[in-house]
């Protein structure tokens, strides 16, 4: 059921007061309208500026203004006084319904028995949901949706007529970029989306496709403004990402699940993975390649922000932050180092009062019950503090464990990092790089270059493959000191998780069955 017939159908049913939770007032409002002249009836509309005045009245309009209605408790006794059948539009009331207003509330409670037996509704428009104890069961709240992709075409189509006579102004859009320009824009509101590709024109004096940035920067906007995620705004790509190629295939796949047509073949947006393994090895980078390869906003979910100091503030932020990522929507949402974020949380009652565990808790059942496509990536180092509940198949699509560069992976690691800095890596013995490199994550291998660099550009000279071997020498691996974790690693994902790439130089080595001759 769509929200204009779930409307009417509350208005028919003669539900006193409802609620809508929108920040699009003027859209939810025309709404309202067009329900009411298919049951023939009048529409009123207040404000604490402007009173009680018939819907639709311009702000510049004064004739209908009643000054004295402007009064909550007023405007509420003109409500009983209309004989006719009547919605009253009450926008930003929630001020008036908090605590220390007993006199408005007590009057809503009073006049919602009164609206049940007449051909009158009282509808409540704000962005914040605010209902005493004494209304709760007075009050049905709805919320409204976002424009669907159906809204910002048409949206765009009128923008592209009005611009017709603009001569200047370039209209670069085949289907393909159509369809891109709106699915970078769903999760934005009219308002929002009609600011952006007013932006775009004015900026470069055309409307293409390929302006899908400026839509995510408007998306950056109401994160900023939400001050419980962060906006990456990240240019990596799957290029520089050396290895992992099984996961690497696996994303690539699912680079389109977000379109109407993967919804039209029966495919549901996929949930999200969760990549497992040893630091530096390219996890956090696959998060950030992500985002360029499906073209949509990144997110970082950072728990430590979500804990407040008042009791239920910490679960009311975790709500707080999905629902900001779930409003702009698709989304990618990177939780970094999920381990850490919930550490503790089996043992949370005797820590914490138990708000570590609730905090979970919530996030746990969002990751079962989400229906907006927020693509969701985890990544973890410690498996023994990765609550069980987490790895239920069901919340993430795939666990994927990422291990230590294989030879062929490290020269292509080195190859990727020496363009970075300029150099050709054709003139560089990137196999002899490779094989003075065995348990060298990505990051040491990256260090081990940056190294190098320093250590020709003291010598007045230009980095050579020798520089970087005797960066190399000079490295101990993480691995070497962490032995013991990175094998308990390894054991715990054989059988539980899917290999990120091919298996590294240890593991390729059968173990062959030694005979005495």
């Amino acid at each position: 059921m769509d929200f204009q017939t779930e409307l009417e159908l509350l208005i028919r049913a003669r539900y006193p007061i409802l609620y809508i939770v929108s920040s699009e007032e003027t859209r939810a409002q025309n709404t309202v309208i067009e329900v009411a002249a298919r049951r023939k009836k009048k529409v009123y509309e207040w404000s604490y500026s402007t009173g009680i005045v018939p819907a639709g009245t311009s702000i510049q309009s004064q004739k209908h203004r009643n000054a004295a209605t402007k009064d909550p408790l007023t405007a509420l006794d003109q409500v009983i006084e209309q004989v006719e059948p009547a919605i009253f539009i009450f926008k930003d009331f929630h001020p008036f319904l908090t605590r220390n207003n007993f006199a408005v509330v007590r009057k809503l409670k009073e006049i919602a028995i009164h609206l049940k037996e007449s051909l009158k509704t009282i509808i409540l428009i704000s962005p914040i949901l605010e209902i005493p104890t004494e209304l709760e069961k007075e009050v049905t709240v709805i919320n409204y949706p976002l424009p669907s992709r159906e809204d910002l075409s048409a949206l765009l189509d009128r923008i592209i007529t009005d611009l017709k006579d603009f001569k200047q102004i370039r209209i670069e859009l085949d289907d393909a970029g159509r369809q891109r320009l709106l699915q970078a824009a769903l999760g934005l509101t009219i308002s929002e989306a009609e600011n952006v590709f007013a932006k775009i024109v004015v900026k470069d004096e055309r409307l293409s496709g390929d302006d899908v940035n400026e839509v995510f920067s408007e998306k950056q906007q109401i994160i900023r403004k939400s001050g419980l995620l962060e906006y990456y705004a990240t240019t990596e790509s799957f290029s520089n990402v050396g290895g992992l190629s099984l996961l690497k295939d696996w994303l690539n796949k699912r680079a389109a699940a977000f379109t109407d047509e993967a919804r039209a073949f029966g495919l549901p947006a996929p949930k999200g993975i969760l990549m497992l393994g040893v630091q530096g090895c390219g996890k956090s980078l696959c998060a950030k390649a992500v985002s360029t390869q499906w073209q949509l906003p990144l997110l970082r979910f950072d728990m430590g922000r979500m804990f407040g100091s008042l009791v239920g503030s910490s679960e009311e932020n975790v709500r707080r932050a999905i629902a900001v990522a779930e409003s702009i929507a698709p989304a990618i949402l990177w939780v970094d180092e999920i381990d850490k974020a919930f550490a503790g949380s089996q043992g949370s009652g005797a820590t914490d009062g138990g708000t570590t565990a609730r905090v979970f808790g919530t996030f746990l059942t969002w990751l079962s019950e989400k229906a907006a496509p927020v693509f969701v990536v985890a990544t973890a180092n410690d498996i023994s503090q990765l609550p069980p509940e987490l790895l239920r198949k069901g919340r993430l699509d795939e666990i994927f464990f990422v291990d230590l560069p294989a030879k062929e992976e490290r020269g292509e690691i080195f190859r990727i990092h020496l363009a970075k800095r300029g150099r050709d890596a054709a003139l560089f013995d990137l196999a002899a790089c490779a094989v003075a490199s065995p348990d060298f994550s990505g990051a040491e291998i990256e260090e081990a270059i940056n190294s190098a660099l320093y250590d020709a550009f003291y010598g007045h000279q230009e980095v050579t493959t020798e520089h970087i071997l005797h960066a190399l020498a000079q490295t101990v691996p993480l691995a070497k000191t962490m032995d013991e974790q990175i094998s308990r690693l390894r054991a715990w994902a054989e059988g539980r998780a899917r290999n990120a790439s091919t298996p590294p130089d240890a593991l390729k080595t059968a173990a062959g069955r030694h005979m005495e001759l």
